[in-house]
């Protein structure tokens, strides 16, 4: 059997950083990353990019040596990611912020408002229904981080976190502080919208819970495999018929549901932003899944039906 000679460069200077003799061919990009690391500490195999050309995309840990267009001296160039963290580190700490801080505002601690509305309560009940809504909203998705998702990716850049918590944090407060403000007015239509706009809310949090079981389910434990999401016998799956990312729709409505409920201009701005943001991340999505899957159904939308 064949051995092969790796030959790793810094993929801005060309300089080299390693040599490593007597690879097997059937070596994966994880494990030379493995190999890279002894002999450069500072550089764990998170923080590593390893790529065939220095602008070039990085290559996957489950590639293999042999399978890539490379001799049997193959040149490799290595590319510092930065300062890694876990993706269940960055979400727990970006959902338990907006969790915490709306509460503040509802319970009105002092600072925040006059002195004499500390320790106060709203009459209105709409105001304690939002606050049941937002904290409700933000457990489920740190029981998902802790109980659903597999995330095919184990870390992210350190700096990611604090432009996350900055995004949530900020507009939680924001949102926190008209709402739970003792001028705050109630919906124009009353009772009757805000009726609705909890119908709204409940089914969109269902299905958007119901997608993520349906992701999870696709990918076994400790696997990165990628397949074709379905509809399940679960009714809320069907939106899969349509879109390739029914859980940023779902996500979508419940927003939209707590902006109608609270008729709050900061939350409508928050949809907004989120539904931006929302369309782009499923559109690359869709992307890839076209890219991946030959077989891809042809009439799904990436986050609108027939839309968007």
């Amino acid at each position: 059997m064949k051995h092969y000679e790796v030959e790793i460069l810094d993929a801005k200077t060309k300089e080299k950083l390693c040599f490593l003799d007597k690879v097997e061919p059937n070596a994966t990009i994880g494990e030379i990353k493995g190999m890279f690391h002894k002999s450069h500490p500072q550089w764990y195999p998170a923080r590593q990019s390893i790529r065939l050309d220095p602008k070039g995309k990085s290559l996957k840990d489950e590639d293999i040596l042999q399978n890539l267009p490379v001799g049997t001296t193959a040149t490799l160039y290595f590319r510092d990611l930065g300062a890694q963290i876990s993706w269940v580190t960055v979400f727990l700490t970006e959902y338990t912020g907006p969790l915490l801080i709306y509460l503040l505002f509802y319970f009105r601690v002092p600072f925040i408002y006059p002195p004499k509305y500390d320790f106060t309560t709203s009459k209105h009940w709409v105001v304690h229904l939002a606050c049941m809504c937002h904290s409700f909203h933000y457990v489920k998705r740190l029981m998902e981080t802790l109980f659903v998702h597999r995330f095919s990716h184990g870390t992210m850049p350190l700096r990611n976190i604090f432009k996350n918590c900055t995004y949530y944090w900020g507009f939680a407060a924001w949102m926190a502080y008209y709402i739970n403000h003792p001028f705050y007015t109630p919906p124009m239509y009353g009772e009757q919208q805000v009726k609705i706009a909890l119908i709204i809310f409940l089914f969109c949090q269902i299905g958007n819970f119901s997608i993520h079981i349906a992701l999870r389910n696709l990918r076994p434990p400790g696997s990165k495999t990628r397949k074709i999401p379905y509809p399940t016998k679960n009714p809320f799956t069907w939106l899969f018929l349509l879109v390739s990312c029914p859980n940023y729709t779902y996500e979508l409505g419940s927003w939209v549901g707590f902006t109608v409920m609270t008729q709050c201009l900061p939350v409508a701005f928050f949809t907004l932003v989120g539904f931006i943001q929302m369309t782009v991340w499923a559109k690359g999505k869709h992307r890839s899944y076209l890219k991946e899957f030959r077989d891809y159904p042809p009439l799904r939308s990436p986050i609108m039906p027939f839309l968007l």
